[in-house]
């Protein structure tokens, strides 16, 4: 029992009344006495109790009705309905209508333990809810303290990848510029310039998104083959075409994807077709569960092939970013132009 708990009984026996006030009194309650359910509703009205007992028969508001309005105030206290009846249905009325105990009454009072121990088990009950409301509470407070903490960290990375975006679309903005007056440096420049697109596309993909752990790499690749295609200004790229299954992957693994397709169609936009454009296709499909396969190829007349002891910067790039994928690369003979297929896991 709390200490110091506040006690209000209701019950129109004066006599019974002074037994209840002396006994909870010793016990070490505060006692108030009401005469009828209209003064006990004034009471707890007017003043805080943590627990009521309330007598069945009582003149004018009944003991059921008093117990209906009680239960209709803001957080109402515990009830324990006393009755001398020994009918089962009102017991049973009472605690349907929000009573937490009932005790019967005899003529002898010696119902007064019983009344104790109802009262301290509603006490406990009452305490018990309080407790376990405060820690749902607590509960919800932590969770939105910790979505609200996840939202800032998703929106600090948005705006991190959003400035991270730009200066790379400003670097390709300079490097564009220098493409078009430094003619002997221009095979470099526009293989850096594709290189510094699909690190920048990836950074757009990322704060355009609500998902910074993940980019579609079917939209990624797309945009991707837009700016490729865009940039190229000569229309070299008319005949580039895209095919993809939806994919989602990392954003480290989708930018080794993307820096390996751009470096693909550099090479194929360099040698598949000495003289003129041609198509060329990139695919990527899932083929089972979990492997995707990404495949560049043209119809050209295929690309040269450096010396082992010194293979091109682009082979080196293409090389490095397939081991970031845990994949090889292979390089299909019976296709007619240049056919590079690269198998990957979409787990890490």
């Amino acid at each position: 029992m709390m200490a110091q708990a506040r006690l209000l009984y209701i019950d129109d026996d004066p006599a019974l009344a002074r037994l209840v006030r002396k006994r909870f009194e010793r016990a070490g309650y505060l006692v108030e006495i009401a005469a009828s359910g209209e003064e006990g509703l004034a009471f707890l009205r007017t003043a805080a109790f943590d627990v009521v007992a309330l007598d069945h028969y009582m003149p004018g508001c009944g003991g059921l009705e008093t117990l209906a309005a009680i239960q209709a105030e803001p957080a109402p206290p515990p009830v324990v309905y006393v009755t001398g009846s020994e009918e089962g249905r009102i017991a049973i009325a009472a605690l349907k209508a929000g009573a937490a105990d009932y005790v019967i009454k005899d003529i002898g009072y010696e119902f007064l333990p019983l009344l104790q121990a109802a009262i301290e088990g509603a006490l406990a009950g009452a305490r018990l809810r309080r407790e376990k409301e405060a820690a749902e509470a607590e509960v919800r407070a932590a969770r939105d303290r910790f979505e609200a903490l996840a939202a800032e960290r998703a929106m600090l990375l948005r705006e991190v990848n959003h400035r991270v975006g730009n200066s790379l679309q400003l670097v390709c903005s300079f490097l564009h510029m220098q493409l078009s007056s430094n003619i002997d440096a221009q095979a470099a420049l526009t293989a850096a310039h594709g290189r510094v697109l699909a690190v920048a596309q990836i950074h757009k993909r990322l704060y355009t998104s609500d998902d910074v752990r993940s980019v579609s790499l079917d939209q990624y690749l797309e945009a991707l083959v837009t700016d490729i295609s865009a940039s190229s200004g000569d229309g070299a790229c008319r005949h580039l075409s895209l095919a993809t299954d939806p994919v989602t992957l990392d954003p480290d693994r989708a930018v080794a994807v993307g820096v390996i397709v751009t470096e693909l169609i550099i090479n194929a936009l360099k040698y598949a077709y000495p003289g003129g454009g041609g198509p060329i296709r990139v695919s990527l499909r899932k083929i089972s569960e979990g492997i995707v396969r990404l495949c560049v190829e043209d119809d050209g007349v295929g690309s040269p092939q450096p010396a082992p002891s010194s293979p091109g910067i682009g082979r080196l790039i293409i090389d490095a970013m397939a081991d970031k994928l845990a994949a090889s690369v292979v390089q299909g003979a019976e296709h007619r132009g240049t056919r590079v297929i690269l198998d990957f896991s979409l787990e890490p």
